[in-house]
């Protein structure tokens, strides 16, 4: 195996290790918002701190020296995504890492997204992009270990006898004024009408329809503030389909789940309440967010 490229670089699959790196204050904001949102790439990670480190190509270099020092890792899926050659390289900690957290003191118990790797990447960069722009305009985001400890209880509600997870739970906080979201991330290959499906849109829609009416979100995480349930889709063939079902929505919640808010421009009227901040998110492509209700 190809050790270097042709200009003698560090390929994907090698790296020459390096012996007493010890990251900076820095690097551990970006050790923090790994282990909170789950891994990222480079352009996530520069945005993070280009406030007051602007150049990317330091930013690359660092991470490197980190994935040289035994901080990072190169997560193999991102090879099978498309375009992967292209695409700047996704970033997660290794144990090492994660014991230095620890050992400062820093270390939270993150809840990341669970099931398939790419889509789990998806709701990672879309929680990581709202984290960073939403402290751009100082607003603190608390993540869904701060809620679920409110009544210590997990991500999935039960309703019945089945289990609504919502892909992410998250919360904002607007100088004390609250708005949480249950995210849901579109696949893209969901079936649309099966009941049967536990991601089906259908069934989806109607798990939502119970959690509403019952209030059952406000009873499981012990949540006071405004809830939004805030769909995202990379196509808008799916988005399209996903909006005539909710429109069929019957009871009581159909007020609550409707009327639906397309947003052509990601976050921008959901997560700012005087909607004068533009929330763009490069991953996945062309991606439209949907709010189908709150309470």
């Amino acid at each position: 195996m190809k050790q270097t490229d042709s200009l003698g670089r560090a390929t994907f699959h090698h790296i020459a290790p390096l012996t007493d790196v010890r990251p900076t204050a820095r690097e551990v904001r970006w050790l923090k918002h790994i282990e909170r949102h789950g891994p990222l790439n480079s352009a996530h990670l520069h945005a993070l701190t280009k406030g007051t480190h602007r150049c990317k190509d330091t930013s690359r270099r660092q991470l490197q020296k980190l994935r040289a020092g035994g901080f990072l890792r190169l997560p193999r899926q991102q090879r099978f995504t498309e375009h992967a050659d292209f695409n700047p390289y996704i970033y997660d900690l290794t144990k090492q890492a994660r014991t230095h957290l620890i050992d400062l003191g820093l270390a939270e118990p993150a809840v990341r997204p669970t099931g398939h790797w790419g889509h789990g990447a998806a709701v990672t960069s879309l929680t990581s992009a709202i984290d960073i722009a939403a402290a751009l305009d100082g607003v603190s985001y608390i993540p869904a270990h701060d809620i679920l400890a409110i009544k210590q209880t997990s991500l999935a509600i039960p309703i019945g006898n089945r289990k609504l997870i919502p892909d992410q739970l998250f919360a904002l906080d607007y100088g004390g004024r609250y708005r949480a979201f249950l995210l849901e991330v579109d696949h893209g290959t969901e079936p649309k009408t099966s009941s049967a499906a536990r991601k089906s849109y259908a069934s989806s829609i109607e798990l939502y329809r119970l959690m509403i009416e019952r209030d059952l979100h406000r009873a499981h995480y012990g949540l006071k503030a405004t809830t939004l349930v805030l769909w995202v889709f990379s196509r808008r063939s799916n988005e399209q389909r996903f909006l005539e079902m909710v429109a069929k929505t019957g009871g009581p919640a159909r007020n609550l789940i409707g009327p639906v808010t397309v947003l052509f421009r990601p976050f921008e009227s959901i997560f700012c309440p005087k909607g004068d901040t533009p929330w763009h998110h490069d991953h996945p492509k062309n991606s439209n967010a949907t709010q189908c209700g709150s309470h």
